[in-house]
């Protein structure tokens, strides 16, 4: 996860480079502004009617269109103003796109642009995903749109469970990284589905790859970790009702014969016991820590 992470992070820095290099293209549009009064205006909104426009120079027009994307996302990051931002953002990226459908750059930078919440972008996750689903249709083996979908729910939208089908997609895609398994499988643990997910770590445990094989025992073990976690805590709870108060250590469990001992994680590290919180958890000692930060305990 953290390596994905990393690889997310790389992406949204570098749309923060080409931000900034909008923010020089409107400094240059203060010296010498590209259009009259009337610059935001969009001049051509379909499509179609650009490439026939164009004829066979689309590349060429699309790279101009990149170009006024970028220069437009830029000058609005910038912008005060209280509405009418990034108005443009959404038809210039669809305008590229359709002028050069395999412009791998215009997808998933102005997926990120189209996602970004105010004041850094118009918080539009639903154009971002269609711009990248649009992609798919001219690209279906480009196993980074069905990812970076699946980041979208992730990042933006907080759809566990969509972004761990579009990662599971990805997965089964022409040259996609082994790691995206495993991320589809931890996504839907994340978001609360330790059934589904510890089906698809099962399945990983056949991988023919060691660090697959040993990122899914790693999953499995800390999905029996929140098992045990939700078992003990219903034991604590238990002595709180027949005793009327809460138990300041495991020994008081255990006097109390609700335990045969000190209770431990699979790789046998005792869990920890807040008697303060009187709350369970996995202790920060365990391999397996930290836990993914679950939502909700669907089982």
């Amino acid at each position: 996860m953290r390596r994905v992470l990393r690889s997310w992070v790389a992406l949204l820095a570098a749309s923060a480079a080409i931000a900034l290099a909008g923010a020089a293209l409107r400094a240059r549009d203060v010296r010498a502004p590209l259009a009259t009064s009337d610059a935001r205006l969009l001049y051509l909104q379909s499509g179609g009617t650009a490439r026939r426009l164009f004829l066979s120079f689309d590349a060429l027009a699309a790279d101009v269109y990149w170009m006024r994307t970028i220069q437009h996302y830029g000058r609005d990051v910038r912008s005060t103003r209280s509405s009418g931002r990034f108005e443009l953002l959404h038809p210039l990226l669809d305008l590229t796109t359709t002028l050069d459908p395999r412009f791998n750059l215009a997808y998933r930078f102005g997926a990120i642009f189209l996602a970004e919440p105010p004041p850094k972008g118009p918080g539009r996750s639903d154009q971002a995903i269609a711009l990248l689903q649009k992609g798919l249709v001219t690209n279906p083996d480009r196993w980074q749109y069905a990812h970076d979908i699946g980041f979208v729910h992730y990042w933006y939208t907080g759809d566990y469970r969509q972004a761990a089908e579009w990662f599971h997609r990805a997965s089964t895609m022409p040259k996609a990284p082994e790691w995206i398994g495993p991320l589809a499988a931890m996504t839907l643990a994340q978001g609360g589905d330790r059934n589904s997910s510890r089906r698809l770590l099962t399945e990983l445990m056949s991988s023919d790859q060691d660090y697959v094989r040993a990122a899914a025992e790693r999953g499995l073990a800390q999905l029996q970790s929140l098992d045990a976690i939700d078992q003990l805590q219903t034991i604590v709870e238990r002595y709180h009702i027949t005793r009327g108060t809460y138990p300041t250590e495991w020994a008081d469990v255990i006097r109390a014969h609700l335990l045969p001992g000190v209770p431990g994680d699979p790789t046998r590290t005792p869990f920890r016991y807040d008697p303060d919180s009187h709350t369970v958890s996995l202790s920060p000692e365990s391999s397996l820590a930290p836990l993914p930060p679950f939502l909700q305990a669907h089982r």
